[in-house]
């Protein structure tokens, strides 16, 4: 989709509700755009996200599902746009239970959707994501590859994708989607991090065996046509997620046409680069346990993101290895058991 070069307006911008503001990258978008000078208003129903996430005035622990609550957010608050992150996300868990994310991702989202239509909001900024893809035949990803999802994570994805088009088309709702990679470190004051159950994520995996919380690492694969046999991915840090989130948003709010975008750097980290450079900068030798590969891990998963930064100019600032490892270490070394100390 061929998208012009939006104008991004300065200035404060209008009240945004917040779903999954409790969760990873939800919470520290909600704190930029605090920062931004936008009130926030929060929705998170807290099965996998944490309520100490939350630096918004205003909090709702509640359903997306949940029409009536909905209506009444965006009524109380007069909510002008939403940023959607709320879902489930984790690909093993979509794999045994597809049932579950069609239901909590996509028929949530649509019932979202509705209430949000019906109380007058027109802008939405979607969390969507590179599993959209697959495995991809070219590196790197380009938004115009056929989408083929291998796990019902991606599929139920990709369904809120193609519903927010017609919604788009028949309602009026201009939106965009942010198809991420691997979201990585955290808050440069250490004041939030990344904190699942159960944790699936390398860095936060790497990091907790370097504290001791693990007794050894598990790499799946060591024969991957890379150049150290390991998978390759591309890191984003969480802070530019998040930044990609607001720019997207302060576009539309300005008359940008709906859209899909990729969100990454362009450059690939192996799984043994990650774990080299973690070593030095904890100072701690790991314990590696080489296990078979998983199936349906692709070699090398790489965004092209010329898009986003061409038509909204953002750009990865954090997004260096350094700044990655160091940011995660420091809320992983003060919080080594999560929010829940």
């Amino acid at each position: 989709m061929k998208i012009k070069k939006a104008v991004i307006p300065a200035g404060p911008m209008k009240p945004v509700l917040v779903t999954g503001g409790a969760g990873y990258i939800g919470s520290h978008t909600a704190q930029e755009l605090i920062k931004e000078g936008a009130l926030v208003v929060v929705l998170d129903n807290l099965t996998t996200g944490h309520r100490d996430a939350v630096r918004a005035e205003h909090f709702y622990e509640g359903d997306i599902a949940d029409t009536a609550l909905v209506e009444h957010i965006i009524k109380e608050h007069q909510i002008q746009s939403v940023i959607h992150f709320a879902a489930k996300s984790q690909v093993s868990e979509s794999l045994a239970k597809p049932e579950l994310y069609f239901c909590e991702n996509t028929v949530k989202s649509f019932m979202f959707f509705e209430a949000v239509m019906k109380a007058g909001v027109k802008h939405v900024v979607f969390s969507s994501t590179a599993a959209v893809y697959g495995i991809p035949k070219y590196i790197p990803i380009r938004e115009e590859t056929m989408l083929a999802p291998i796990n019902p994570y991606g599929a139920s994805k990709r369904m809120i994708e193609e519903c927010l088009e017609w919604v788009g088309k028949v309602h009026g709702i201009r939106w965009v989607a942010l198809r991420y990679f691997n979201a990585a470190g955290a808050s440069l004051d250490g004041s939030l991090g990344e904190d699942h159950g159960p944790e699936t994520h390398l860095i936060p995996l790497v990091l907790q065996t370097a504290l001791g919380l693990r007794e050894k690492l598990s790499v799946f694969g060591a024969d991957y046509v890379t150049s150290d046999g390991t998978c390759i991915r591309d890191y984003v840090h969480v802070i530019d997620l998040a930044n990609a989130h607001i720019l997207a948003l302060r576009a539309l709010e300005h008359s940008m046409q709906s859209g899909i975008f990729n969100v990454g750097t362009g450059k690939g980290s192996s799984v043994l680069e990650i774990i080299e450079k973690s070593e030095a900068l904890t100072g701690h030798k790991l314990s590696v346990a080489y296990e078979e590969r998983r199936e349906g891990d692709p070699p090398i998963l790489v965004a092209d993101s010329e898009a986003i930064k061409g038509v909204v100019c953002w750009e990865p600032r954090y997004s260096n290895l350094e700044t990655i490892l160091s940011s995660a270490w420091r809320w992983h070394s003060t919080h080594p058991n999560g929010y829940r100390q």
